[in-house]
């Protein structure tokens, strides 16, 4: 009798603690998913069993924005047969294809096959490489707009400067009840200070040390892009800035096209501007930063962080040159203990991709147990 019992209470435990763990191992192996199918590499046969089939709807959202109704693309990604899955909005970087950018979309749709609805509305500012207030009024209003479609409170992914925004979303009280939680991959804290950094290469950590990197060209020529009028005469706006735009874009064919209709002081103008290393274009984009400083904090967390209730996920890439890994150092020192529930710089990423220098199986274990925290926090989501 005592024998049968010591087995039913053995038994009782091990059933408990297979229903304790399982959701947390379960996650892992969807995050190992995760990562294999963006990085385009084979997803193992246990991870590959816990994935289902995805379905696609492209949408259009009817945003309130301070220019009165926008109508935003988006798209929604459905695991097949779950259409009340917990939900998640996950928004793009500064990329000219919004979201129809590849990585964007084998994220969304691996995240959709672990179970999770998924939303990438499209930024329009975002996408032409401005990165302004109107973005976090849209970030905020599709999240709004989600929350009121599935039931509750929905997760919430930034990449790039779209993880400030968001976080900066997520701090406003009208928004606020919309967010269940922010994860900000690669993301600013301060956009005066990630400025300053495309001009000096470096950027103070909270510890008082620096980090010193190169910046990618991108950067630079993204402030010169936003507020072109501080750099050219407005008779050459129009021709400067298609050039621009078509070399941001990585357009090579119509570069040349915009070439051929410009003047020869157009052609220097622009030749000039992309060359970022001229003192006297470096001397421009130190005036235009100044003169814009004002603007700064509306589309930074920093000084919003302190007071902020939403859980918060931060991600970076140890070689990020295009937003520092500091950045995300200054939101963890900022954000209350409670409210950060994970923090990782990892050596795996660069900015965005999944092709950082030589990371060795810890590093690779990290960020999927990120990735794990991640899913497991948005498969809690409320949905109806």
């Amino acid at each position: 009798m005592r024998r049968t019992l010591l087995f039913a209470i053995l038994a009782a435990g091990i059933a408990l603690l297979w229903v304790t763990a399982w959701p947390f191992a379960s996650a892992h192996l969807q995050a190992v998913a995760v990562l294999r199918e963006v990085a385009g590499q084979p997803v193992p046969w246990v991870a590959r069993k816990l994935t289902v089939p995805v379905t696609t709807e492209d949408l259009s959202l009817s945003i309130a924005t301070s220019n009165g109704q926008q109508q935003v693309r988006a798209r929604v990604y459905t695991p097949r047969n779950m259409p009340h899955a917990p939900a998640m909005v996950v928004f793009h970087g500064v990329h000219h294809l919004g979201i129809d950018e590849p990585r964007l979309v084998g994220f969304a749709a691996a995240m959709a096959g672990c179970g999770i609805r998924v939303l990438t509305p499209e930024l329009p500012g975002i996408k032409d490489y401005h990165v302004s207030e109107d973005s976090v009024a849209t970030i905020g209003e599709s999240v709004k707009w989600f929350a009121a479609q599935t039931g509750g409170p929905v997760g919430v992914m930034g990449l790039s400067f779209s993880g400030g925004l968001a976080l900066v979303a997520a701090s406003e009280p009208q928004y606020h009840p919309a967010f269940r939680f922010v994860v900000a991959v690669g993301s600013q804290d301060s956009m005066l200070r990630v400025a300053d950094y495309y001009l000096t290469g470096r950027d103070a950590r909270p510890d008082g040390s620096v980090e010193t990197l190169p910046p990618h060209e991108y950067g630079p020529l993204v402030l010169e892009y936003e507020n072109l009028d501080d750099y050219v005469p407005a008779q050459d706006l129009a021709p400067v800035r298609a050039l621009l735009k078509a070399h941001l874009y990585e357009d090579r064919p119509g570069e040349a096209a915009a070439k051929l209709g410009m003047t020869e002081a157009q052609r220097r103008e622009a030749r000039d501007l992309m060359d970022t290393s001229l003192p006297a274009t470096r001397s421009a984009i130190a005036a235009s930063i100044a003169r814009h400083a004002g603007e700064s904090p509306g589309l930074s967390p920093e000084g919003r962080l302190r007071a902020l209730g939403t859980p918060v996920y931060l991600l970076h890439g140890e070689g990020d040159n295009i937003i520092p890994s500091a950045e995300t150092l200054w939101m963890a020192s900022e954000l209350p203990p409670d409210v950060l529930k994970a923090m990782l710089v990892s050596p795996v990423l660069s900015h965005l991709d999944l092709n950082g220098s030589k990371p060795g199986a810890m590093d690779q274990w990290r960020l999927i147990h990120f990735f794990a925290l991640m899913i497991h926090a948005a498969e809690g989501s409320v949905s109806r």
